[in-house]
């Protein structure tokens, strides 16, 4: 397979943005990245950064007053096939088809993205029916091992129940199964173990491992915890304001980050070297995407920037120092920027 063929999933220079009283709020401005066949991309910041709009802009999920106002989002289904997503109609077959069939997605809060009228069987059983030619009776039984393959206890039980008759870990893993069970080409995970515990959470990451390397599947995974990265991403595309500042492999990010950003991320990690010390924080907070700051969006709180250099000059661009780390920092060479 060329490296072309490897690429399920690539964005280029995708813009979504939100017409609101306050002004126009970027809440994604620009980002290109791609996602490899069997491999997982992991797209790390904190809230407020654009992770998520940036999930929903792909699957076409943006509701007023949010528009995609440009970009390219082509999906390499196959050898064979790509689709530009942003091409199809609003209410295309094709759209229907990608979404939940050749993509599906993970959503973050489980109380939203299960239906209170409906049993989770039905639900689970609906998105089979939906992109698989099987009968009904095949696809409960589909479902029922997809609630198993979740850690959920007596799926022959569960599927017939409510999801207000259940936790919310529970219902989070009732949203996992929905979202494997049609074997997607590429999974969407934003925070997908957000509400389980630890034993839960370690179990819910080698299930979507398993599935990855049984199908080959490319996974995007959303988050802002680093040490669930570190167990599951190959590369990783840190975001800021609506921004990539900075993409590079697993390995490489977390031995030499380059951007201020991401080495903030990092030394806020606890770990046992440092179990009897305050940890670091980023100083100040995430602006509204409304009200970017001038010159690098991040220079406000960053602790190396250079005054009339980082808050004058343009915004950076995302620059590859080589081939598996791009960085956007004006002093990414900098040999002051030590982790």
């Amino acid at each position: 397979m060329s490296a072309n063929n490897d690429i399920v999933l690539r964005v280029e220079n995708l813009r979504t943005y939100f017409e609101t009283d306050g002004g126009i709020v970027r809440a994604v401005d620009g980002v290109t990245f791609s996602v490899k066949r069997g491999k997982t991309l992991a797209l790390v910041g904190e809230s407020g950064c654009g992770k998520s709009v940036t999930a929903y802009s792909i699957l076409r999920l943006i509701q007023k007053p949010g528009k995609i106002i440009s970009g390219r989002i082509m999906l390499h289904a196959d050898e064979q096939e790509s689709i530009d997503i942003l091409s199809l109609s609003e209410k295309s077959d094709e759209l229907y088809d990608i979404r939940g069939g050749k993509v599906s997605m993970i959503f973050q809060e489980p109380m939203t993205a299960l239906s209170p009228v409906h049993t989770v069987g039905n639900q689970i059983c609906e998105a089979i029916l939906l992109h698989q030619d099987v009968s009904r009776a095949r696809a409960r039984e589909i479902a029922i091992k997809a609630l198993g393959d979740v850690g959920i206890p007596s799926p022959q039980k569960r599927i017939d129940i409510y999801p207000h008759e259940i936790s919310g870990g529970m219902r989070q893993r009732v949203v996992i199964a929905m979202a494997l069970v049609c074997r997607p080409q590429l999974l969407i995970a934003d925070e997908p173990t957000t509400a389980l515990d630890v034993t839960i959470q370690a179990q819910i990451i080698h299930l979507i491992k398993e599935r990855q390397r049984d199908l080959s599947m490319a996974v995007m995974l959303i988050t802002h915890d680093l040490g669930v990265v570190a167990q599951s991403a190959d590369d990783v595309a840190v975001m800021y304001l609506g921004r990539i500042v900075e993409q590079a492999d697993i390995r490489d990010l977390m031995k030499t980050p380059r951007h201020p950003y991401t080495m903030g991320l990092l030394k806020s990690l606890p770990s046992l070297s440092n179990r009897h010390k305050r940890l670091p924080s980023i100083s100040g907070s995430v602006p509204s995407p409304a009200e970017i700051p001038t010159g690098c969006p991040f220079h406000p709180r960053c602790p190396y920037c250079v005054k009339g250099l980082c808050d004058t000059a343009a915004a950076p661009e995302l620059t590859s120092l080589d081939s598996k780390h791009s960085v956007a920092c004006l002093r990414a060479n900098d040999s002051e920027l030590k982790l």
